[in-house]
């Protein structure tokens, strides 16, 4: 799907703008082929070099994740990429669980099935690295939670030595951890005592890791 779709398509095809771009975020489309629709990432108005340096390598590293997660459910498909500037990704029906702290209450089972969902990517040698954000966690029309946004991810595999792989525990725990945030917001009722706690606890080793952590995230967010 979307196989012949070229850069210079997308005008033609009138795709619906879900974003706008700014000086640092790809403008977001929503385009449709044959009934299937799909999400659109497009660095081409970005600034020369923020689109041909991080752009790019933003483009490469988002792609690189979906294809290690393809095929797991709670994770959009990545269709493909065009001239290394666009990412075209599976669109997934639903509301993040930022539209929905305004709007009501998650499934019964939602968290659970949440977990599970990191778990599997976890155990596929990724950690999202950014599920705080509301806005990169969907709860699906089907009911199910899926993961977006896979651009600041990172795999087991690039952080294999010893203390690299200290940060990369700590990320998978950040992730987790971010499960327990959405649940203060959304069911405080239905955080144990042990969430809490993993929550809130910070030894000195990792407050260290944490520090060095949160300059990674803060790079990547400004690139991201």
């Amino acid at each position: 799907m979307f196989n012949s779709l070229k850069l210079t398509d997308l005008s033609k095809e009138h795709p619906t703008v879900l974003r706008p771009p700014s000086n640092t975020r790809p403008a977001v489309w929503l385009i449709e082929e044959k009934g299937i629709r799909a999400v659109v990432k497009d660095f081409r108005a970005n600034r020369f070099l923020y689109r041909n340096i991080f752009g790019r390598f933003l483009v490469w590293r988002e792609a690189k994740a979906l294809k290690k997660l393809g095929g797991l459910k709670g994770v959009p498909g990545l269709y493909r990429v065009i001239g290394g500037l666009c990412l075209v990704i599976e669109e997934i029906p639903g509301k993040t669980l930022k539209q929905i702290q305004d709007e009501g209450r998650l499934p019964d089972g939602f968290f659970d099935d949440l977990r599970d969902l990191v778990d599997r990517f976890h155990e596929n040698g990724m950690a999202h690295c950014d599920l705080k954000r509301a806005e990169n966690i969907l709860l699906g029309d089907d009911g199910s939670p899926y993961v977006i946004d896979w651009a600041a991810s990172i795999s087991r595999s690039e952080f294999g030595l010893p203390l690299l792989d200290l940060i990369y525990k700590r990320f998978m725990k950040d992730d987790y951890n971010a499960i327990t945030k959405r649940k203060l917001v959304h069911s405080p009722e239905l955080v144990n005592p042990e969430e809490r706690e993993e929550y809130l606890y910070q030894s000195r080793a990792e407050r260290t890791v944490r520090a060095f952590r949160d300059r990674l995230r803060a790079f990547l967010k400004k690139v991201v």
